[in-house]
């Protein structure tokens, strides 16, 4: 990453969500609610009976080796991939990828490149502004690229990008869009070390602005700085709950 483009606030500041948000604070319904989930493929689950609950203003991260399904728990969780078990529920309401009331409230990152074809990085953020009907979309894409250093590549295809400036264009769209969860699969990839510092104090300032935040890591510092618990997963299919204030502590070994 060329630093002499990139400008990394000191006081990041979160991105309020629109009317569509979950207004559940009050009521005590968890955020993220997983109940008796298995995910896997067929004939092939990968982890078992997964239990808890996400409320607003806390951050569960997935710890675990490679290859123990963090992703895949991640995907199903994020409803993305449809679990083998179990029910997720979404404020209450069953949690449906497709519908509005999850495109109002959910934000999530994962490894692919989704960009469309044709797009420069701007139309692709002025897409996302205009979609959920942002106040001033404009503006609001300009202040993504600023942020995320993208400015002086604003008009070129994504495609165009190195693999770290790639990354970068998609973290400016997740955090772009209006969302009471953010689900996020190792967003440090890809990133440096004045970034990813930068990533980290963004996130905890979404998580105490009320956001639930759900997202797998191998960055240390942070999961020690963003989490508030951990589900851990090792590399037999099991699972445990660590140190969170609303969930019993419970597992599988």
């Amino acid at each position: 990453m060329n630093r002499s483009r990139t400008r990394v606030p000191e006081n990041p500041t979160p991105r309020r969500a629109t009317d569509g948000r979950d207004n559940n604070t009050a009521t005590g319904t968890p955020l993220l609610d997983v109940n008796s989930v298995t995910c896997g493929y067929e004939r092939a689950p990968l982890v078992e009976d997964v239990t808890f609950r996400l409320v607003r203003g806390e951050a569960i991260v997935l710890t675990g080796p490679n290859g123990a399904g963090k992703s895949t728990l991640l995907r199903t969780l994020a409803a993305q991939q449809r679990a083998l078990s179990g029910e997720l529920r979404l404020s209450g309401r069953p949690m449906i990828e497709n519908s509005l009331f999850y495109r109002q409230n959910v934000s999530s990152l994962f490894d692919e490149d989704a960009f469309l074809p044709g797009l420069t990085v701007r139309q692709h953020l002025q897409l996302v502004a205009r979609g959920h009907r942002m106040p001033e979309p404009d503006t609001a894409v300009d202040q993504a690229l600023d942020e995320f250093g993208l400015i002086e590549r604003a008009a070129v295809s994504p495609y165009e990008l190195s693999s770290g400036q790639r990354r970068r264009a998609l973290l400016a769209t997740t955090f772009l869009r209006p969302f009471a969860l953010l689900i996020l699969d190792e967003p440090e990839q890809r990133l440096d070390g004045e970034m990813r510092s930068w990533l980290t104090a963004r996130l905890v300032e979404h998580r105490e602005s009320g956001a639930g935040i759900l997202v797998a890591t191998h960055d240390q510092g942070l999961a020690d700085a963003v989490g508030t618990s951990r589900v851990a997963l090792d590399a037999h299919g099991g699972w445990k709950l660590h140190g969170s204030s609303t969930n019993d502590p419970h597992g599988s070994a």
